[in-house]
């Protein structure tokens, strides 16, 4: 071969293509991101209502368990407008307010019978709902049972709407 032949034709090595740069990204990547931002407020949302339920779960409780120092005397009026009032507010959040607000005496205990009260809110204990909270001998009742009952039906209700 002629060694001016081959410098006429200005031959170079050959080199590899550059390497991507990492601003800005493929396409793919902005996706992968977005689902993952997605997937990140869908679980921060998930934990925050996790927390309200837990939180407001609490507050019934205590609130409840504030209503099992009553003790049958002069305050047990005072504790069973407390405790229907309870009731009340958590049916409220539980079940259709045009099914809840509207009751009161015998349909609202036969309500609680039928959201896990199990006949002893209108044959039982929580008979007492209907108008202890309004009757001058209301000292006569016995509040453990009707606590008793109460708890039963609160804490269904808060598992069931878990």
């Amino acid at each position: 071969m002629n060694p001016t032949a081959t410098t006429a034709l200005d031959l170079r090595d050959i080199h590899g293509a550059a390497s991507p740069a990492l601003w800005p990204p493929a396409p793919g990547w902005w996706v992968v991101a977005l689902i993952v931002l997605a997937l990140l407020l869908m679980g921060a949302v998930w934990l925050h209502r996790r927390w309200l339920r837990r939180r407001d779960r609490n507050e019934i409780l205590s609130e409840l368990d504030a209503l099992s120092h009553c003790s049958s005397g002069e305050h047990t009026a005072d504790c069973i407008a407390r405790l229907s009032a309870l009731l009340r507010r958590l049916a409220l959040r539980r079940y259709p307010r045009a099914q809840v607000a509207p009751l009161s005496g015998n349909a609202w205990l036969q309500f609680l019978d039928d959201t896990g009260g199990a006949g002893g809110f209108t044959r039982g204990a929580g008979r007492v709902l209907e108008d202890g909270a309004y009757r001058p001998d209301s000292g006569d009742v016995q509040i453990d049972p009707l606590l008793q009952l109460a708890r039963r039906w609160v804490t269904h209700n808060l598992e069931a709407g878990a």
